[in-house]
């Protein structure tokens, strides 16, 4: 076995005990520990990419080297591989931008406890990227959540606090059904590991079995994961976490968390439950209409928004419709257009959040939209990233949000029931996104507002958060123009599902 086939496990063992090692640091050494820790993983995935692009293959690690069911299963292919890279990326510029605002919003003497919540979180997100045993995906969702929550109560205010209540409420009854829908599964194939689940169910549909039981733990499982990665209507919990968080946690909830449900959901579909079995239970036509409502009620309250923070968490409640559209279309183009999106989303949400950081810093801590007005002009380089982060979300050629729309176009064309319809919605989609980002964009490099002693007195952002903002447009930028070697590697790894 190559040495390289060992860096999943690594990778998540290193973000575990990165926490555990951080408890015992200054919040500061815990922040630095964190930022060398993912570079780490993130290079580890890097490696594990490039051995299964060479070698065209998958493979299974045995944890321990003991089989199931004494032992657990990692699964690597180069879908994985990628997908952890695009994630280990986009948490080290979040947290890289993010860093001096963690310190001013949380408590001293719990700033490392932030960043064990971060290494909590990288490691979970990592480990549903690389599972192959359901239980241990659900346990990895838990902790998943437990971090998530900390992130987001951790600045101690009355709106933080309410916040991570409802995402704590709403994440359980999501984790509740997945776990039902894991039970079920369970009594009825005896296997929790995912390609013996897989053949199980096979032979279970083929005889004509459990029809019905099979139909529920589809659904729960579906609904459950929905409910987590907030899918229209399950996205009450989204504006006020993602818009009073800390900038760093407002960067990875949006960009990264849902992402990691969204991204199980599409391994249990194909590497469990079949994807010929949910096309045939019409699951896909249900998570395609609440797709598609999601891309339009999520875009109309976003247009409603004065609050810049929940104007952009409103956004991701339309582009996580995106994501379930294209799976909804119940093709493999919808699904590579949809994964595809899922980098998009993840690259771009966090470049807004972190850019509009820059921008709240030279507005006095405002953040409607008068208060804005001329913040590019005091911060060029959070107008720069902003603009760049809302042009992407709009569909502007060369970036990586045209290449996602593109991508759900040109699949909805080998959907031929479902083609009118998702050419109308994202034609109609993409003129809301432009109404509110836009016009934020128009405020934000308005004369009006840039020059006198107040505007002047205001505080520069770090340079920190500038590497970051200009790292994330770079990002932007290569997913808009170098897009095909992505795409090609995306469908790639899902011939490698099967």
């Amino acid at each position: 076995m190559s040495f390289v086939q060992n860096f999943p496990f690594f990778s998540i063992i290193l973000a575990m005990f990165s926490g555990i090692v951080s408890s015992v640091l200054s919040g500061r050494r815990a922040r630095d520990l964190s930022l060398c820790m993912i570079g780490i993983t993130t290079a580890m995935s890097a490696c594990v990419l490039f051995f299964c692009r060479e070698t065209g293959e998958s493979y299974t690690y045995m944890m321990g080297h003991f089989p199931a069911p004494w032992g657990n299963e990692i699964r690597a292919g180069v879908l994985e591989g990628l997908t952890a890279v695009m994630f280990g990326i986009v948490m080290f510029l979040s947290v890289l931008g993010g860093m001096n605002d963690a310190v001013e919003d949380v408590e001293a003497s719990k700033l490392n406890l932030f960043y064990i919540m971060i290494d909590l979180m990288l490691s979970s997100l990592l480990a549903l990227v690389y599972t192959n045993d359901l239980f241990t995906a659900y346990v990895f969702v838990e902790i998943n959540t437990i971090a998530g929550c900390g992130l987001i109560m951790i600045r101690m205010r009355g709106r933080s606090l309410s916040a991570a209540i409802r995402y704590m409420i709403l994440s359980q009854l999501g984790s509740g059904l997945f776990l039902i829908g894991l039970s079920i599964l369970y009594d009825i194939t005896g296997h929790l590991l995912m390609s013996p689940a897989k053949e199980a169910v096979a032979a279970i549909l083929a005889d004509g079995r459990y029809e019905i039981p099979m139909l529920v733990v589809l659904a729960v499982i579906s609904v459950g994961l929905a409910i987590k990665s907030g899918l229209y209507p399950f996205h009450y919990w989204i504006p006020d976490t993602y818009g009073y968080a800390t900038p760093t946690a407002s960067a990875v909830l949006s960009g990264l968390v849902s992402k990691g449900y969204i991204f199980l959901l599409v391994k249990i579909f194909f590497r469990v439950l079949g994807t010929e079995n949910i096309i045939d239970s019409h699951m896909v036509n249900v998570l395609y209409i609440f797709g598609i409502a999601g891309m339009l009620m999520g875009s109309l309250h976003a247009i409603r928004e004065r609050d810049t923070g929940r104007m952009i968490a409103y956004s991701s409640v339309a582009q996580i419709g995106y994501i379930y559209m294209g799976i909804g279309l119940g093709t493999e183009a919808g699904v590579i257009a949809a994964l595809f999106h899922v980098f998009t989303h993840s690259a771009t949400k966090a470049l807004l959040f972190i850019s509009a950081v820059g921008l709240y810093d030279v507005s006095g801590g405002k953040r409607n939209p008068e208060s804005l007005r001329g913040a590019a002009y005091r911060n060029p380089v959070a107008g720069i990233g902003f603009t760049v982060g809302a042009l992407s979300m709009v569909g502007f050629p060369m970036l990586s949000g045209f290449i996602s729309k593109l991508l759900f176009a040109t699949s909805a064309l080998q959907s031929p029931g479902k083609m009118l319809p998702t050419l109308i919605v994202l034609a109609v989609s993409t003129t809301l996104n432009a109404v509110y980002f836009l016009r934020l964009v128009i405020s934000v490099y308005s004369r009006r507002g840039v020059y006198g002693e107040e505007q002047a007195a205001q505080p520069k952002s770090s340079f920190a958060l500038r590497i970051s903002i200009v790292c994330f447009v770079v990002l932007n930028f290569i997913l808009g123009l170098a897009s095909q070697p992505i795409v090609g590697a995306i469908r790639e790894g899902l011939s490698m599902f099967g």
